[in-house]
């Protein structure tokens, strides 16, 4: 069992610091340009500030080669994850070759022959598939009625987490995401924690707020996150107690320092974070499967035993490569499902994603998993009802 701070590569061996080779520049051609009408926004801040800098298409429409480039190059993701990360979105979000980082747009048609049952609805129109309950700062869906907009009460509570040291960090991080969780549990009667767009997806999107955009230098080589860097990345500006959102227009700071290219965030890296957050901090709903029933607070959880007939438990899952081979092999059986609402033909997205995540499963020596028990979701509201929810514009444009 893991005990007190963090412990991570990164805190057993600094990683290396390279001030010409990590500074990122966003002058010239990466100057900040906010976006216009036609410009695609959405529920990722990292995403939305590689469009405004124009490391991604400044219009929010990529390939999953032009998202790999980028998320590896600009924030030093690791390959396996960016490559996993872009090949799902262009299959869950997408037309299986590019997606739009919002809402629907008629540049990412659905092209005939692919099976494809409708306008692909980018990564704002994907709650339980991409995107999630729970989020650092985007409300649930149900409750708000979208879920790419950040939610002010929800900024201030994240700000608060580190304003008395000026310090946002895995550790304060983890509060915040626990109470997060347990906001959605109290006031959400359809939360459900999904086996990727909960499970992986939340660990990404709360991990990479610090590992991802802390400002990396030769005093703090894995990176130091204040709250001006903080505010640069969720596009909010002025003081506490008198913030302003301004919905699109997140910004890489002047003089930010990326990951060393030594030093990528990939799938160990991720599953030490993962293991120390639910392990080590005592959080084991993080690795729960499970959601209210229809009414606030009424929160049912399966471990990895129930889900996975014992395969997986919630002991073994500290041990090896269990943690990632448990998401991986989640993932593997709940495609079918989540393609299945898709395409009148699931073969082509598991075409894609089949061999990503079959290597991944062969380099970590992953048990093999048959099946889950999916029939136990069937308690869920947020499960078993179709809710896209999304109120933005359906063609071309801005969703913001």
């Amino acid at each position: 069992m893991l005990c007190g701070s963090s412990v991570t590569l990164d805190s057993i061996i600094p990683p290396p610091f390279d001030a010409s080779q990590q500074l990122v520049d966003v002058t010239g051609e990466h100057e900040f340009v906010p976006p216009g009408r036609s410009d695609q926004r959405g529920p990722c801040p990292g995403l939305n500030a590689l469009a405004n800098h124009n490391f991604l298409p400044h219009n929010g429409i990529a390939t999953i080669d032009q998202f790999i480039t980028q998320t590896t190059t600009v924030f030093g993701l690791g390959p396996s994850i960016a490559l996993f990360l872009a090949a799902y979105g262009a299959v869950v979000s997408g037309d299986l070759t590019q997606w739009s980082i919002g809402g629907p747009d008629a540049r990412v048609a659905a092209p005939l022959g692919l099976g494809l049952l409708g306008q692909p609805q980018g990564i704002s129109g994907s709650h339980n598939k991409y995107e999630g309950d729970a989020s650092p700062t985007r409300g649930d869906l149900y409750q708000v009625g979208n879920d790419y907009l950040l939610q002010m009460n929800q900024w201030q509570d994240l700000f608060d987490v580190g304003k008395a040291g000026d310090d946002y960090n895995i550790d304060n991080l983890i509060d915040r995401r626990a109470a997060r969780f347990q906001e959605s549990i109290d006031n959400n009667p359809y939360f459900f924690y999904a086996p990727v767009a909960g499970f992986v997806a939340e660990h990404a999107a709360w991990s990479f707020i610090f590992r991802l955009m802390g400002n990396k230098s030769s005093e703090y080589p894995a990176g130091k996150l204040n709250g001006e860097v903080l505010k640069s990345f969720f596009a909010i500006t002025g003081d506490d107690g008198n913030f302003t959102y301004t919905p699109g227009h997140e910004r890489i700071p002047y003089n930010w320092y990326t990951r060393n290219a030594l030093d990528p965030y990939d799938y160990p890296e991720a599953q030490l974070d993962a293991i120390y957050a639910t392990y080590g901090r005592d959080n084991l709903e993080f690795v729960d499967i499970g959601g209210n029933t229809g009414t606030p607070g009424s929160f049912v959880g399966f471990d990895p035993d129930n889900i996975t007939s014992n395969v997986y438990s919630i002991k073994n899952l500290q041990s090896g490569n269990n943690l990632s081979c448990y998401f991986f092999e989640l993932t593997i059986q709940e495609l079918p499902d989540v393609l299945s609402t898709l395409f009148s033909d699931i073969q082509q997205g598991l075409n894609l994603l089949t061999p990503i995540l079959d290597n991944a499963t062969q380099i970590f020596g992953c048990p093999k998993l048959e099946a889950i028990d999916k029939s136990q979701f069937s308690i869920f509201p947020g499960y078993t009802q179709s809710y896209d929810g999304y109120t933005g514009q359906s063609t071309s444009g801005s969703n913001l």
